[in-house]
């Protein structure tokens, strides 16, 4: 009878619970958890605990509630998040039941959670002015929502932020009859600060682009409105971060370094075809791979490697971009696949606070060719990823030392040795990557070789 849809992204630590939770109402027959490419255990276990899993066509939440909407095989549908654990007990009936006994075509639910800063800030005072008809919904930005297949499926689905409140406008103007529904006390995560801004200028656009879709009145006293808002919303999000430990995390090659350390140290020294050879024989050994790297750099000195390190330019203004975020609060940090004398070195010229990196053996001076793999890097205990060695590690360790919650760490990479942190991240950034699916797990891609756009999410 119905169908509970789950669009899902790296949400291992709840989603078995999430589809346990929806198989607990008797009239669920069948939950779908459309997947957007996770790269941890997800799909495996949510599998295990009973649902049907399909891989998503694209990145985000719209695409996966649309193909969702087109696969169910019953006649009412439920959406929920599969990051939220426990959901209020007899959720399910609650949204289904006012669908079942024809009081109304879709439900969307509330929640004794207190709203956040956008639906605050943005969704409601903009409905207000375009929409006032829907201020009576305390949350109009809730995803757990229940609706009939027929009056769905015909939608068409922004797959950015701006989803939940353009479905809720959408079927309001074509006359559907809606119920608000509230669930009980709800406890979902926090989005981090960092994506605040990026979550009301998807919120605001969805309901802008309504507003003229149904012929909503614009004139200039509006934009004054809408302008007040915005300027409102970012004085609040920059007040409420100022007394927070904040972090960014840069990788080094590729990224603060236009170029590879150990790819300009194989040009310089002649050692090109035996690290093409490594890579080829150790693709899928990173650890391996790192061991035997650093042989090729033996019996090379000190000042040798610092040398080749200068040859490298950096960023365009990673030193002006530094020294602007640390004023704004920032503790600045490398972490690196490469060499802690080079990230060091890297380190003092940009202005950062600390790098972590693998550690080359030195003898006076002189490489031995051997290594001593950091143990922040391996996995343990306090891991959120399934990765054995893995960047995140770096990250948790160096959260912890600081005392910054990773949804106030910033991480910016280039490669996919970088992807995990960057999901992990409150906010990840790609910078200048060839990588497509870094690109489409990145919050934000930066395309040209500058920082200076970080200091537009700080």
């Amino acid at each position: 009878m119905v169908t509970v849809i789950i669009p899902t992204l790296n949400e291992q630590e709840t989603i078995a619970a999430v589809v346990q939770s929806a198989f607990s109402c008797n009239k669920v027959t069948e939950v779908l958890v459309i997947d957007d490419k996770s790269v941890d255990d997800t799909v495996r276990l949510a599998k295990a605990a009973g649902a049907k899993v399909f891989a998503s066509s694209r990145l985000g939440k719209g695409a996966s509630m649309r193909e969702g909407i087109l696969l169910a095989k019953n006649d009412i549908l439920v959406f929920i998040d599969g990051d939220i654990h426990p959901y209020p007990e007899n959720m399910m009936e609650q949204l289904i039941t006012p669908i079942i006994n024809d009081e109304c075509d879709f439900v969307k639910s509330s929640f004794t959670r207190n709203a956040g800063r956008v639906t605050e800030l943005v969704a409601k005072p903009l409905l207000s002015i375009f929409f006032p008809e829907l201020t009576r919904f305390d949350q109009p930005l809730s995803g757990m929502i229940a609706g009939k297949k027929t009056l769905l499926k015909d939608l068409i689905i922004p797959n950015d932020y701006g989803v939940d409140v353009s479905i809720l406008i959408d079927l309001y103007s074509k006359g559907a009859r809606i119920k608000q529904v509230n669930i009980g006390h709800l406890e979902n995560r926090s989005r981090p600060l960092n994506q605040i801004g990026k979550m009301s200028k998807d919120v605001s656009a969805a309901i802008l682009k309504k507003a003229i879709d149904y012929k909503r009145s614009l004139n200039l006293d509006d934009l004054t409105d809408f302008g007040r808002i915005t300027e409102q919303l970012s004085f609040s999000v920059k007040k409420s971060i100022q007394h927070l430990q904040k972090m960014l995390l840069l990788d080094m090659d590729d990224t603060i370094l236009q170029g590879r350390f150990i790819h300009k140290a194989a040009e310089h020294f002649g050692f090109d075809k035996e690290l093409l050879q490594l890579r080829r024989e150790f693709e899928n050994d990173n650890i391996a791979l790192t061991k035997s790297v650093a042989q090729l750099l033996k019996g090379k000195s000190y000042d040798e490697l610092i040398d080749v390190v200068e040859t490298i330019p950096l960023a365009s203004n990673i030193k002006e971009v530094i020294k602007e975020l640390k004023k704004k609060g920032y503790i600045i940090g490398i972490i690196s696949d490469s060499y802690t004398l080079i990230t060091e070195h890297v380190k003092l010229k940009i202005g950062a606070d600390f790098s972590l990196a693998n550690e080359l053996q030195m003898n006076n001076g002189i490489c031995n060719g051997e290594m001593h793999l950091p143990s922040f890097f391996f996995r343990n205990e306090k891991s959120i990823c399934n990765h054995n060695f893995c960047k995140t590690n770096a990250m948790l360790s160096v959260a912890e030392k600081y005392e910054v919650d990773l949804k106030n760490i910033v991480a910016v990479g280039d490669s996919r040795n970088d992807l995990c942190m960057i999901i992990k991240s409150g906010l990840g950034v790609s910078f200048c990557t060839k990588d497509d699916v870094l690109k489409e797990f990145a919050d934000i891609n930066i395309n040209s070789a500058s920082f200076e756009p970080l200091l537009e999410m700080a």
